[in-house]
């Protein structure tokens, strides 16, 4: 596995970990950490022995505390779209991978922290997590994807005004907005939900859990019909090896051994 200087990478059981690795600087997402995220998740595209991934933040206080504030204050408008376009494909890759991902946000998620925790399949917060795009205070708007996947989570409303007032959720507000799956009582309680999920997510078909991904994605894509991918991945689903080991299963009474085939 490669080594990387911003973040860390350990396998368990088929179940990548993640962790955003600079704790000094809570975590902020430079560019230099971004590119090494796209590395790991570009690795997971590849890698069929992965069954999950879990993505968190170094020690305590912070999942990801934002974007690094001395990168932003170079921007101008010439570059600040290819900066905005850079981090937007990197989540992209994330929100689009295969394998399930599941964000363990552990203290602060602001920012660029919060659009990377959004852009995970599903969110598990420990109980001193904290959310906000407060982007409106350096006089910008987020730019990985933060206007739109918040909308998607919790409505036009309440994205309004999070992002017009650059206030911060807590952990049972964000569960309340359905922005988190779970709340758990710490890291290692919320790290253990997360592999709890992922154990019972690996023992179900590959190819279409990997479908479920493109379904789903697909409710926001405008020019997507969603019902189209549906039955386009119904068909895939049909031709594979696992489907009839599926239903085979079923009707003997026996547990599904799929192959990913």
């Amino acid at each position: 596995m490669a080594d990387f200087e911003n973040i860390k990478l350990t396998e368990n059981g088929g179940v990548l970990t993640i962790t955003i690795n600079r704790e000094d600087k809570l975590n902020a997402l430079n560019q230099a950490t971004l590119a090494e995220l796209k590395t790991a998740i570009q690795g997971v595209y590849d890698d069929h022995d992965i069954k999950g991934v879990i993505i968190t933040g170094a020690g305590e206080k912070a999942f990801v505390a934002g974007a690094d504030i001395k990168e932003l204050s170079g921007l101008n408008e010439m570059n600040a779209r290819k900066f905005a376009e850079s981090g937007q494909e990197i989540f992209e890759l994330i929100e689009n991978c295969h394998s399930p991902v599941i964000a363990v946000v552990n203290g602060f998620a602001l920012g660029g922290g919060c659009e990377l925790a959004m852009a995970c399949h599903m969110r598990i917060a420990t109980t001193n997590a904290k959310f906000g795009q407060p982007e409106v205070n350096l006089g910008i708007v987020p730019g990985y994807g933060g206007t739109q996947r918040l909308t998607q989570h919790v409505g036009k409303g309440k994205s309004f005004e999070l992002q017009m007032t650059g206030d911060m959720i807590g952990a049972d507000e964000a569960k309340s907005l359905r922005l988190v799956n779970y709340v758990e009582a710490d890291k290692e309680a919320a790290t253990a939900k997360a592999n709890e999920i992922l154990a019972k997510v690996a023992t179900k078909a590959p190819i279409a859990i990997g479908l479920v991904v493109d379904c789903v994605n697909s409710v926001f894509n405008s020019d997507e019909n969603g019902y189209q991918t549906e039955a386009n991945a119904f068909a895939r689903c049909a031709g594979t090896s696992d489907f009839k080991e599926g239903t085979d299963a079923f009707l003997a009474k026996r547990k599904a051994d799929f192959k990913g085939e």
